[in-house]
């Protein structure tokens, strides 16, 4: 019993629980979205995915990012204090983990539809090789933070898994739009560590101002689309928190973007749950 508890709590480590809402978050907003009534959150599937986001996706990718980053993670002062940081003697453990979460994945798609299938695959492959090589986006500037799009593909499984159809391409680039200022501005305050390290980040490549000031662009893009889709409903106007964070580091001199960084998953998480409340009581009950 013990054994099991300590690979258990190796696994939640591993999996990052302060980032399952970027998944299993956007699963459910995904799904709700796309969702025509109560009857559908009685599907199985529902859950079976919803536990998939938001565990064994996140071993997935925080897996596989600190099998291929071991070395260069020794730089980096998050590992070890904000997240863990693999030691040499659970690689083993580590691997077998990713093959069962792998497992796990391709048994799922056994009863998925095509367009399903695409998705999930689409979500496993960004995922892989965001840090895996050949390709290893994440070295690669502009096309790791557009490879970023993994955590969309979530959202996108999910309506399409309640809808049957994919969601309006506006929603999909305002989703572009979001994660692109996320990722930006998450290895904005990594851009030493990465350049020892010899990693090309969009930060690294084009200087930290300029990357705060993309990043600012892009969730301005975000905001001015989200007030738009929802009909300059008052509360749409609350995601222009987003473009504060990077504007406030530009600006405000004594603001630093190590500390208002962590404020961002609550940030998400609150604004998440807001949206999920209203697509709730629009779609499912529709009393809004």
């Amino acid at each position: 019993m013990k054994a099991i508890l300590g690979y258990v709590g190796f696994l939640f480590r591993i999996s990052r629980p302060r980032f399952w809402i970027y998944t299993g978050g956007t699963y459910v907003i995904g799904y709700t979205l796309g969702a025509s009534g109560f009857s559908d959150f009685m599907s199985p599937a529902y859950y079976i995915y919803l536990l998939y986001f938001f565990f064994p996706a996140n071993i997935f990718i925080y897996g596989v990012n600190d099998w291929w980053d071991e070395d260069t993670d020794i730089l980096n002062p998050k590992k070890g204090s904000r997240e863990h940081m693999l030691v040499h003697d659970e690689r083993k453990r580590l691997k077998g983990s990713i093959i069962l979460v792998t497992a796990i994945s391709f048994l799922l798609m056994l009863s998925q539809t095509l367009t399903e299938t695409l998705i999930f695959l689409g979500f496993l492959f960004l995922s892989y090789f965001y840090s895996a090589p050949p390709l290893r986006f994440k070295e690669k500037p502009f096309l790791d933070f557009s490879s970023n799009y993994l955590y969309i593909m979530p959202g996108l499984f999910g309506y399409n898994l309640a809808s049957g159809s994919l969601p309006d391409p506006m929603i999909l680039f305002a989703g572009y739009c979001h994660i692109a200022a996320m990722h930006i501005f998450s290895a904005v305050p990594d851009t030493d560590y990465d350049s020892m390290a010899g990693i090309n980040t969009t930060p690294v490549f084009i200087g930290r101002r300029p990357a705060l000031a993309l990043s600012a662009f892009f969730w301005l893009l975000l905001s001015i689309i989200t007030v738009y889709l929802t009909g300059f409903h008052p509360l749409s106007f609350l995601v222009f928190i987003y473009p504060a964070f990077p504007l406030s580091v530009l600006l405000i001199r004594k603001i630093r973007i190590e500390e208002i960084y962590w404020y961002l998953p609550h940030v998400n998480t609150a604004l998440g749950g807001l949206l999920f409340i209203a697509l709730v009581n629009h779609r499912v009950f529709h009393w809004i």
